[in-house]
């Protein structure tokens, strides 16, 4: 009998507890609803199942983006698949962001390529928001990205503009054109590698070279990936060939960095009084060991020497390409450019950086082109709570693109937006430096781009040399208004076809 009452009261005290919890889901539920009720979202396109809004992307996303923001307003809410994304095309919200709610949107979405690449994206661009992310850039900003440290690089930077001239003058010799899309890119890649690791990394047999490693692994960033946008569709990653592409270029950046650090800890043994970035982050690493630490470790070392020489080679690459793309349209322009070069070199034989602070005109050609074309057009981040922004409610954890790209052509801020009119900047308090909120071709607030001095440093360099040794002609019988400008968005801002030109030596 007492053995049935037992049971009996068990059976009750469980009905009870399930009763309760069954309340407690349903009271919850409801909160839920009605708080998601509530949320003010902003407008958005009408969606379809799966692939959300990735149908409306019919050509260039930034430019999709634009129009389909001048239809809902500025502050629009698109799926990439199943990922909602807040896309943000106004200078005003943009001051919002950067100014208001700072700290809230100083995260970055980590993303499958971003992870491979970043070794789980423990880099400076990439971290999360926090105490390692302070750590990283405090390193970076002291012993690489700091004005002082820049200008103590200034001879790697002439020793690499000394190779490229030489290089444009054979080919001078043989008339020939030259991709100079190509050279670019090796050019800015052994900059980086003069101020990162104390030499130019050659190109060993069977490998690419350390600047088509970064184009490659730059491009993946930007690659549709199943897994970010549709998540239960990420097997589909293995057929379209992205998997094996990302794996690829992973493994062999980080044998290249192996390769790095290996050299540089023999040379430390061997007590060497040369101290290059990558040895600073070592001395970092050791000092983490001998206090038993996990904070930083030789991945952390590798993230860290892949993000700088990453974003500093190819993104340096792209702002010259497009600057000699739009002074080739725009012959005017280059004569102006040219005529303040030679007038400020005269009868040197080698243009020092003193010589550069000189040319007003040139620094205003080099923000025009940013204006025009910044390399990373619509940079991604991330709430860290729930905020308001623009009057609408954003969830944590919520994917934010700035379109800079139309931001930067947005006619009520931008007279005669789609012209390149490098005389706009002259004596105008619209810069980057000051991060005017309608001019911001390296972001801003917390997460913009601390390498800003470093690379505006090496395309001022190799642009002035340039221009001032050398003229410049279409091959063939090509005209300069029929160079093409068509845009591929891939992460960063590209040109479709590579720049050929022919060069001409000035006789001064």
């Amino acid at each position: 009998m007492d053995l049935v009452m037992l049971m009996h009261k068990s059976n009750q005290f469980y009905a009870i507890t399930v009763s309760l919890f069954l309340c407690s889901f349903l009271y919850l539920l409801k909160l839920s609803l009605f708080r998601a009720k509530k949320l003010k979202l902003p407008p958005s396109p009408p969606k379809l199942p799966i692939i959300g809004n990735l149908h409306q992307l019919v050509s260039q996303p930034h430019q999709c983006l634009r129009a389909l923001s001048n239809k809902y307003g500025p502050v629009m809410l698109f799926h990439f698949g199943t990922t909602p994304t807040i896309i943000v095309s106004s200078a005003e919200i943009v001051s919002e962001i950067i100014k208001t709610d700072g700290p809230v949107f100083s995260n970055r979405p980590q993303t499958k390529g971003l992870n491979d690449i970043f070794y789980g994206c423990t880099d400076l661009a990439f971290t999360s928001y926090g105490d390692y992310w302070t750590q990283v850039k405090k390193s970076c900003l002291l012993h690489l990205l700091n004005q002082k440290k820049v200008q103590c690089f200034e001879l790697a930077r002439g020793d690499t503009a000394a190779d490229m001239v030489e290089k444009i003058r054979d080919s001078c010799r043989s008339g020939a054109a030259i991709n100079l899309s190509e050279m670019f890119r090796t050019a800015a890649s052994n900059m980086v590698s003069r101020a990162v690791f104390g030499q130019v990394y050659e190109r060993e047999d069977g490998c690419e070279s350390i600047a088509e490693l970064s184009k490659k692994g730059v491009n993946l960033l930007g690659d549709f990936c199943f897994e970010d946008a549709i998540p239960f569709l990420g097997w589909m990653d293995g057929l379209t060939g992205f998997r094996a592409r990302l794996k690829k270029t992973s493994k062999d950046i980080n044998d290249f960095l192996d390769r790095v650090i290996e050299e540089h800890l023999k040379k430390k043994n061997e007590k060497s009084e040369t101290k290059e970035f990558v040895d600073i982050l070592l001395d970092l690493q050791k000092d983490h060991d001998m206090r038993k630490t996990t904070d930083f470790n030789r991945d952390n070392v590798k993230a860290t020497i892949a993000d700088m020489f990453l974003a500093g080679s190819d993104t340096v690459a792209l702002v010259l390409e497009w600057t000699m793309t739009e002074l080739m349209k725009n012959p005017s322009k280059m004569k102006n450019a040219q005529e303040e070069l030679r007038r400020v070199i005269g009868n040197k034989s080698k243009i020092e950086e003193s010589d550069i602070n000189q040319m007003n005109y040139l620094k205003c050609v080099i923000k025009e082109s940013l204006r025009l074309h910044p390399v990373i057009p619509m940079p991604p981040r991330e709430t860290t709570a729930s905020c308001k922004l623009g009057g609408y409610d954003l969830p944590p954890k919520a994917r934010v693109t700035i379109n800079i790209w139309a931001i930067q052509r947005d006619p009520k801020h931008w007279e005669s937006p789609e012209e390149f009119i490098p005389e706009r900047h002259e004596n105008s308090t619209v810069d980057y430096i000051n991060q005017s909120n309608h001019f911001i071709p390296f972001g801003g607030g917390r997460r913009g781009c601390p390498g800003m001095s470093f690379g505006t440093a090496n395309v001022e360099c190799l642009l002035a040399n340039l221009l001032c040794w050398f003229d410049w002609k279409m091959p063939g019988d090509a005209r300069e208004e029929d160079l093409d400008t068509s845009e591929v968005i891939n992460f960063v801002l590209r040109k479709k076809i590579p720049l050929n030109l022919v060069p001409l030596m000035h006789s001064h």
